[in-house]
């Protein structure tokens, strides 16, 4: 008779974005609440196919959820339900990032948007006992004045907010525009991570490093081929959050078996695992664990030492102190 395997380790995820977590039901839902008509079935506009081959198409399929998500009740249950998915995939303590300079089609202030998910997280976390952590996003397509908004929100409400980030295409939108958001956040002691090394190379993830003072990466799949990078990430500890489906949905990376975190883990990097876009991406973490066993050889140790990474890097908001 063979010995049950192991419960996974309490698992943190540390990037997964609100408007591409949000259940398809729950966007149904929120659509005929709204009279938002949906051009298909809701799976189809949401759910985008494994190969995308880039990030630029795989955000389109975050346009539907962004619809509906734009008024305070609408994200107050999402974040609510994304709590609650957390605490069925095993998480305890999980990090959820939006940008709410996007939620305000009919009105919505940056602050009221803030606040709507808080609640939502909150309620969750008193349902199960899940960690919360709040991030706000800066974009890089958008202004200086635009990204200086949402981190004075962010340090306005810091007793919510745990950090800052930077999204969007690193080709195409350099983060030196963004250098006097993260240094409203740094003057307020406000952690940062910025997506890079995603859709450009090692230089995206030098300017993360060295012009936003990022202490985590998102994704950083592209970091191979520079040893001077990989010597600096190992020795500053830098948190990667790579979400092995998403970059292949993204072309990032060809396929799971070739994705950087098998070796980058064997390594000594920061290695941590995250979902990106529970929803978009058909994910968990759970899922993602087995699917890099499956295509990768990863093992319990593996996913052990990931989530080692992960609870070391989170970002805590004050409030969160003490619960779950």
């Amino acid at each position: 008779m063979t010995s049950p395997a192991p419960a996974p380790p309490p698992r943190h995820e540390l990037h997964c974005h609100l408007d591409g977590s949000v259940r398809p039901d729950t966007i149904a839902d929120l659509a005929r609440e709204q009279g938002v008509a949906l051009a298909g079935p809701v799976g189809e506009l949401v759910v985008a196919p494994p190969d995308c081959g880039s990030l630029t198409r795989f955000l389109t399929y975050i346009d539907v959820p962004l619809r509906v998500l734009q008024t305070p009740a609408a994200l107050t249950r999402a974040a609510r339900e994304l709590v609650e998915d957390w605490s069925a995939d095993g998480v305890v303590h999980g990090e959820v990032r939006f940008a709410p300079q996007l939620h305000g089609r009919h009105g919505m202030s940056l602050d009221d948007a803030v606040r709507a998910v808080a609640e939502g997280l909150a309620a969750g976390r008193r349902a199960t006992g899940v960690r919360t952590g709040l991030l706000l996003c800066c974009l890089r397509h958008q202004s200086t004045d635009e990204s200086l908004a949402v981190a004075e929100a962010a340090v306005r409400n810091r007793g919510a907010v745990a950090g800052l980030d930077l999204a969007g295409d690193e080709r195409l939108h350099g983060a030196g525009p963004h250098r006097a958001a993260f240094e409203v956040a740094h003057t307020a002691g406000l952690p940062c991570t910025v997506h890079a090394g995603e859709a450009a190379g090692p230089a995206s993830m030098w300017e993360a490093l060295d012009v936003l003072g990022a202490r985590r990466i998102g994704h950083g799949v592209r970091c191979t081929g520079d040893d001077a990078l990989l010597g600096r990430l190992r020795a500053d500890r830098v948190a990667l959050e790579m979400c092995p489906t998403s970059n292949v949905q993204t072309g990032a990376v060809s396929g799971l078996a070739a994705h950087p975190a098998t070796r980058l883990l064997a390594g000594g990097l920061a290695v941590t695992i995250s979902t990106d876009t529970r929803t978009t991406s058909a994910t968990s973490l759970g899922r993602e664990f087995d699917a890099l066993r499956r295509a990768a050889g990863w093992t319990a140790a593996d996913e052990a030492l990931a989530q080692e990474h992960a609870a070391r890097a989170v970002f805590a908001a004050p409030s969160d102190a003490g619960h779950g």
